[in-house]
C-alpha cells in the first residue's frame, strides 16, 4: 500500500490507523491543514468506518475479514466482538508486531511470508495463520545474521509485550501464555458485528 494512499486513510478514518501516521510531522500537518466540514454521519457510515478502521489496521482484505466475522458470529463460547478480536490478535503477523520484531503489521507480514520465523519449531509462512495458547515463537536460526535482527536483543529489552505472551529471558523465543484480551482502544469490534448484523 503506497504512503500516499495510507496518508489519505488516515485522513479518512483516524490519526492512529498506521504508524506513518503517528509521526510528529503527519500530526503537524494534519493541525495546519484545511478544516474539514463536518458531516453528521448515520449509524451505518459510523458502522462502516469502525469496520475499514479494523480491517485496514490489520492490513486484512474484505473477502477475509468477512469469514473472520462469520466465524465470531457463530461462536457460542465467547461474545462475537471479544472473538472476532481474538481472532485478528492471534495472526501470526500479528504476535510478530506485539512481540516487537516488526515495527508495523506490514513488515510483520512480510517477515513471516519470507519464512523467518518458527511457531513450535518448524518454519511458518503464512501470516494469518492461527496462535494458540502455549505455541512458542521464535526467530529461524538462519535469519538471525540479518539486518532485520541484527540488534533485535537490545531492542527488545526496553519493549513492553502485551500481557497475553512473554519473552524468554534471551529474548530467543517467546510463549503465548494466555487468549489474547485487549486490542487497540480506538477499534470497536461490536460495531463492525452490528454493521455485518443488519
Amino acid at each position: 500500500m503506497a504512503t500516499t494512499k495510507k496518508y489519505k486513510i488516515c485522513r479518512r478514518l483516524g490519526v492512529g490507523m498506521f504508524e506513518k501516521c503517528q509521526t510528529q510531522k503527519f500530526l503537524a500537518r494534519q493541525k495546519t491543514g484545511k478544516k474539514e466540514t463536518r458531516v453528521r454521519r448515520s449509524d451505518y457510515g459510523l458502522q462502516f468506518i469502525e469496520k475499514q478502521k479494523i480491517r485496514f489496521s490489520y492490513g486484512v482484505r474484505e473477502k477475509q475479514f468477512v469469514n473472520y466475522v462469520n466465524l465470531a458470529m457463530t461462536s457460542k463460547s465467547t461474545k462475537p466482538a471479544n472473538f472476532l478480536s481474538q481472532l485478528l490478535e492471534r495472526r501470526l503477523d500479528n504476535v510478530v508486531y506485539r512481540l516487537g520484531l516488526a515495527s508495523s503489521r506490514a513488515l510483520a507480514r512480510q517477515i513471516v511470508s519470507h519464512g523467518h520465523v518458527l511457531v513450535n519449531g518448524k518454519k511458518m509462512n503464512i501470516p494469518s495463520y492461527q496462535v494458540e495458547k502455549g505455541d512458542i515463537i521464535a526467530i529461524r536460526e538462519g535469519s538471525k545474521k540479518t539486518k532485520l535482527f541484527a540488534e533485535i536483543t537490545v531492542k527488545l529489552k526496553g519493549y513492553k509485550t502485551p500481557d497475553w505472551m512473554k519473552w524468554g529471558s534471551d529474548f530467543t523465543q517467546a510463549t503465548i501464555t494466555e487468549t489474547p484480551k485487549d486490542t487497540d482502544p480506538f477499534l470497536n469490534p461490536q460495531a463492525v458485528i452490528e454493521f455485518y448484523s443488519r
